[in-house]
């Protein structure tokens, strides 16, 4: 994970700990970078390719006004969602229906920005034709990827990582000399072991044996090093030397570096108990970092009691198996070579599917426990914690729909995300899981009712109503003929949502009116039934009634607060800042609508972030600041160009904003108005915020992405 640093565009993290030797490979790396549009540092696993590619790249980083980008693409497991990875960590906030790699191209022309693709083997292709595309795009683009073999794109440079220089230990070093770089990073590990002591200088021949025999690869280095809690020095040194003996005698040849890191990994398999061995196996299901207390219901059985489970993750860790990404909290994370070790013996015994399918069950409840607690007090906690499992959700999703005899419970996970894919920010990315789980051939059910409900509203939000229109019209039909009562009212809701956003206002109202009945009917009363409330109240505005509208606004805001409910309130909010304004109250609209604003963009909802911008741009050009105004509107399309058809299309969604435009372009005349628009559009969704809430353009993040430790702080 990595840490935003000072103001500087990028996510390059910051080196916890010191990086040894290197200097013709970064040498090569940074000449490269300056001039190849594609660099990628190869190397066996273990080898240290990451840690030397985010070293060149933060030599380099000076040299990229739009900063340096890491994609940590170790976790994904899907190619097609490679697009969607690279959009979160670019922090391109794009919700609409368009193809990633479309928005990734406008975001990166006429930028001048390095982009770090880490741990691409296994996404090859799709990691050759993403950089192919982005490149033919973006001059001003340089990619430097890290894969166990290049991408092989056309005028592709590479860079081979070796193995640090290892010492002969029959040859004796000066006394107080450092010896060569393995020698070195063993010595700073152990030092970390170690208690201080326990002095290295008179091991410095073992400490050589061990380096020579592990052929300099980190990995395999970091791993031995971990083992002197139980071990001296040369006991280490004679157990290494009998391992690799074992090796020769059984027909095999140790010379590979491939085969001194499996080596070493398996026996620092062998030093771990039986129990810590099985936990290895089974937490490898697991993508990027978990929660020890989510691993107990995962890895636990009769055979790895769900009690001595903290204390195996604590002595994996202790072994180096294990870290902590978040610099001394709570969750952990396996390297991608020992995930591969532990997959392969997880496989081997029998127990590969059994895992996957207890993972998949886990983060199902994880699910629907977040679509329970939506409506209450719990809703940041919820969007924090959902957010921060966002890989191992995708994890989970992908195994699903991968196992036939599953892919009703993938359709259930992937439905009751409902309120992260359209309330968080993550409309794209659900519609692509939906439309996955509908092109499965499952029965009717009250599963599939829901995936094309949800599916529609998705849609909705994109701007995408005839889509919609058909997904809701299946799902209504479906619902009607197995009896789904639910599912028929959330459908007949989002029917009615499709003509509010298309101004098919009177036949809008029957079909809230109707989803209300059938909702009270059923005895629900949660995010969506208060949805509907707020929905039908801005239908009944534009068919007039705007102090009926009010009311409902009003109540809904009750309901809201008696519930501490954030998401549903702050829509009301945006419905009564335009009650206000009608009436001359600009103060009170314009709190009412920063506060809608403040609201939707913790939550990432940039909906109802962008409706209440436009809001606050018409109270700027009505008093008189239009150069404000106008800025705000710029800074509102650019946020629309990431959410979809601004303002739905919709003449009645569009009445502020034309008002605005007006009034603006009247007081300034055309070419002063089209200079601050430019301004605003200039503006990325954080600054954008931070001027429409009454302060200066943000230079930092506003929002954390999610890519960033911050996220689980």
């Amino acid at each position: 994970m990595a840490r935003f640093t000072g103001h500087r565009p990028g996510n390059l993290p910051a080196e916890t700990t010191s990086f040894l030797g290197r200097e013709d490979e970064l040498a090569e790396l940074t000449r490269l970078c300056s001039t190849a549009p594609l660099v990628t540092v190869t190397g066996v696993g273990g080898v240290g390719k990451t840690r030397t590619a985010l070293r060149a790249a933060a030599e380099l980083e000076d040299g990229f006004a739009d900063g340096v980008w890491v994609v940590d693409l170790s976790t994904l497991r899907e190619g097609a969602l490679l697009g969607h990875a690279v959009a979160r960590t670019l922090r391109v906030l794009d919700q609409t229906n368009r193809p990633q790699l479309d928005v990734l191209t406008d975001h990166l022309s006429g930028r001048r920005l390095l982009l770090v693709l880490d741990t691409c083997e296994h996404l090859r292709d799709a990691c050759a034709h993403l950089s192919q595309v982005l490149l033919a795009a973006a001059p001003g683009l340089r990619i430097l990827a890290t894969s166990r073999q290049p991408l092989g794109v056309p005028d592709e440079r590479t860079v081979t990582i070796h193995p640090l220089e290892t010492p002969d230990p029959d040859l004796p070093s000066a006394p107080g000399t450092a010896g060569t770089d393995a020698m070195a990073l063993f010595e700073q590990r152990a030092s970390s072991v170690l208690p201080r002591s326990v002095p290295l200088e008179g091991s410095r021949r073992a400490v050589a044996r061990i380096c020579r025999r592990l052929e300099g690869i980190p990995l395999a280095v970091e791993l031995a090093a971990g083992q002197l809690r139980g071990l001296t020095v040369e006991q280490l040194a004679d157990r290494l030397d009998d391992r690799f003996q074992v090796l020769v005698d059984d027909g095999e040849r140790p010379a590979s570096r491939h085969r001194a890191l499996r080596t070493t990994v398996g026996w620092s398999h062998e030093l771990c108990t039986q129990r810590e061995r099985l936990l290895w196996a089974r937490l490898s299901v697991f993508a990027g970092d978990f929660d020890p207390c989510i691993v107990q219901d995962v890895c636990a059985d009769d055979n790895l009691p769900a009690a001595e489970i903290p204390g195996l993750v604590d002595g994996l860790a202790d072994k180096s198996i294990l870290q902590r990404p978040d610099c001394g909290g709570t969750r952990f994370r396996m390297l991608d070579t020992l995930q591969e070790y532990g997959a392969q013996w997880l496989e081997e015994l029998g127990e590969l599917d059994g895992a996957r399918l207890r993972h998949l069950d886990r983060y199902l409840r994880l699910a629907e426990w977040g679509e329970e607690s939506w409506f209450g007090s719990d809703q940041v906690e919820v969007f924090t914690r959902i957010r921060s499992e966002h890989a191992n959700l995708q994890a989970a999703l992908e195994s699903g729909l991968a196992m036939r005899d599953r892919q009703d419970i993938a359709l259930r996970l992937a439905t009751s995300l409902w309120f992260y894919w359209v309330g968080c920010g993550f409309l794209s990315e659900g519609r692509h899981w939906l439309d996955r789980a509908l092109a499965l051939d499952t029965p009717e059910s009250p599963e599939r009712v829901k995936a094309l409900w949800v599916a529609g509203y998705i849609a909705i939000k994109q701007g995408d109503t005839c889509g919609a229109r058909t997904l809701l019209e299946t799902a209504r039909s479906m619902a009607a003929r197995i009896g789904d009562e639910v599912g028929l009212a959330n459908a007949v809701h989002r029917l009615g949502c499709v003509a509010l956003v298309e101004d098919q206002h009177a036949r809008a109202a029957p079909l809230f009116e109707e989803a209300l009945e059938r909702y009270d009917a059923l005895g629900d009363v949660h995010a969506g039934v208060l949805m509907a409330r707020v929905e039908y109240a801005m239908t009944t505005a534009f068919l007039g009634d705007l102090a009926a509208a009010v009311e409902m606004c009003e109540r809904a805001c009750d309901i809201s607060e008696r519930h501490s409910e954030q998401w549903v309130k702050a829509y009301a909010l945006y419905v009564l800042a335009f009650a206000d304004w009608t009436k001359g109250d600009i103060e009170r609209a314009t709190a009412r609508a920063r506060e809608a604003m403040r609201i939707s963009y913790t939550f990432h909802d940039l909906v109802c972030t962008v409706l209440p911008m436009e809001l606050l741009a018409l109270f700027q050009a009505a008093t008189g600041d239009s150069h404000q105004a106008a800025r705000l509107q710029g800074a509102a399309q650019g946020i629309w160009r990431i959410v979809g058809l601004p303002l739905f299309g919709s003449a009645y969604f569009n009445g502020p904003h034309h008002e605005c435009d007006e009034r603006a372009r009247r007081e300034l005349g055309d070419a002063a108005f089209e200079s601050s628009y430019a301004e605003g559009t200039r503006l990325d969704a954080d600054q954008a915020v931070a001027l429409a809430l009454g302060g200066a353009p943000s230079s930092g993040p506003w929002w954390v992405p999610l890519d960033s430790e911050a996220a689980h702080e």
